[in-house]
């Protein structure tokens, strides 16, 4: 039997319940199907450029930098610019994600681009964000092999593009679309949800940057 099992069968066995119950799997698979939704804040609600604005102040205010560009032509030049400001190597190391794949890196000569997974001796990577929400300043980034979730947390520097169009108002606007995409029964193996540096204050209340992923975060927002 592994922990799981016995996890579970603990579980089952306070409630009184073998696992095997018609109605409560019924119960189940009702809320699985109709996604009921909780009281959503009109806080993020407005239009693309009030969402913007919404999300680049909340995420600011939780310690992360960002940039906004007009182009996927200048993430070479903006990810050169964010290392030289923070006095990094020239060296950044990304996923399969093909819009990056397709961004003109030729053009910074001295910036080294590595692909795929990283093995923690990355200082700084690249992801692009699924989507984001404006109402608390959160990036989402979904798992696979186009932005490996350890380029988001082994790292000490975490740079991640996102596209100005796909930053919601609320979370549940953006399992919507994760759902659409990925369908029941595929979905990706982790949702990673991001507000801001890793950050705590555990210890004495002092404020410690980068315990538990990446000491800065920047995001370069698409806005065209």
């Amino acid at each position: 039997m592994s922990a799981r099992d016995t996890v579970l069968g603990s579980i089952r066995r306070s409630l009184g319940a073998s696992g095997n119950e018609t109605m409560r799997g019924q119960t189940v698979d009702d809320r699985l199907a109709r996604h009921p939704k909780g009281i959503i804040p009109k806080r993020g609600e407005g239009s693309k450029a009030e969402r913007l604005a919404l999300f680049k102040t909340m995420i600011e205010q939780a310690f992360a930098t960002v940039s906004i560009l007009k182009s996927s032509d200048e993430i070479p030049s903006a990810v050169a610019a964010h290392l030289r400001s923070k006095n990094l190597p020239m060296e950044i190391r990304r996923g399969e994600d093909a819009r990056l794949a397709n961004a003109p890196w030729q053009n910074e000569k001295t910036l080294s681009v590595t692909t795929g997974p990283s093995d923690g001796k990355q200082l700084a990577a690249i992801s692009h964000a699924y989507g984001a929400v404006a109402e608390t300043g959160t990036l989402v980034l979904v798992s696979g092999p186009e932005n490996p979730t350890t380029l988001s947390f082994l790292p000490e520097h975490h740079i991640v593009v996102l596209d100005a169009g796909e930053i919601e108002g609320n979370y549940e606007a953006v399992w919507d679309r994760i759902r659409e995409k990925y369908g029941r029964g595929i979905m990706p193996r982790t949702v990673n949800w991001i507000s801001g540096p890793s950050r705590t204050a555990d210890i004495e209340q002092v404020l410690l940057q980068g315990a538990h992923g990446p000491r800065t975060l920047h995001v370069l927002v698409i806005d065209k």
